[in-house]
C-alpha cells in the first residue's frame, strides 16, 4: 500500500531491494518526525537497504530489517508510519531470493544496483569500431588483445575487441546504449 491507489508493473529488470529502497527514501522525506519509530526507524531501514544495495550487506541485516520494520509498523502514531515498511516486508516475503543474492552473493540479479554490477564487452561480438571508447566519459574503455570479429564471425583485420577497466568505469551505461551491435552486456 503506497499512496491513494494505483498499479505498478515490474518485471525481471526491476530489483526488488532497490524498489524497497526507493519507497523508503520517499517515506523518510514524507515523515513528519513526530514519533521516533517513523522518524528514526525509517532512516535506519533506508541505511540498511542502502548498505545491501551497495554490496556490503550481511545476513544479520535481513533479520534487523524485518525486526525493525515490525517495530515501526506496530509503534508509529499515524498511517504513514504504520504502512511505511510494507514495501520492505512484502518484497522480503515475495522475493527472498533477491535479498539473499544481494547479501550472500553480493550480486544484483536485475543488474540494477550499480555497486554490484559491471559492464562487459563480449570479445566474440566486438567489431572494434571504437564507438564505446569514444562515448565513455571517463576513458575506461581501450582496445584489448583479442582480435575483433565481423558480424559474420570472421576476424576483423587490424582491429581488436575493446575491454572495460572496471576500476575506472563509473557505470553510466553510455557504452551499452551506444553499442549498435549488442557487444556490451551487464553482469
Amino acid at each position: 500500500m503506497m499512496g491513494s491507489g494505483g498499479a505498478i508493473v515490474m518485471d525481471e529488470d526491476n530489483c526488488m531491494v532497490d524498489v524497497a529502497k526507493f519507497y523508503m527514501t520517499f517515506i523518510c522525506d514524507e515523515s513528519c518526525g513526530k514519533c521516533s519509530p517513523c522518524r528514526i526507524g525509517t532512516k535506519r531501514c533506508l541505511d540498511i537497504l542502502t548498505k545491501i544495495c551497495d554490496g556490503k550487506g550481511e545476513p544479520q541485516d535481513l533479520e534487523d530489517l524485518k525486526e525493525l520494520s515490525n517495530v515501526i509498523r506496530n509503534n508509529s502514531l499515524c498511517a504513514l508510519g504504520q504502512t511505511a515498511t510494507n514495501p520492505i516486508l512484502s518484497t522480503i516475503k515475495a522475493f527472498p531470493e533477491e535479498y539473499e543474492a544481494h547479501v550472500k552473493d553480493h550480486k544484483c540479479p536485475a543488474h540494477v544496483c550499480k555497486n554490484m554490477m559491471e559492464y562487459f564487452i563480449l570479445p566474440n561480438k566486438c567489431i572494434g569500431c571504437g564507438l564505446c571508447m569514444r562515448n565513455c566519459p571517463v576513458g575506461a574503455i581501450a582496445p584489448g588483445t583479442e582480435p575483433a570479429h565481423l558480424p559474420n564471425g570472421n576476424v576483423n583485420p587490424g582491429k581488436f575487441a575493446h575491454v572495460i577497466d572496471p576500476k575506472k568505469c563509473v557505470k553510466c551505461g553510455s557504452c551499452l546504449s551506444g553499442c549498435r551491435i549488442g557487444a556490451i552486456t551487464k553482469r
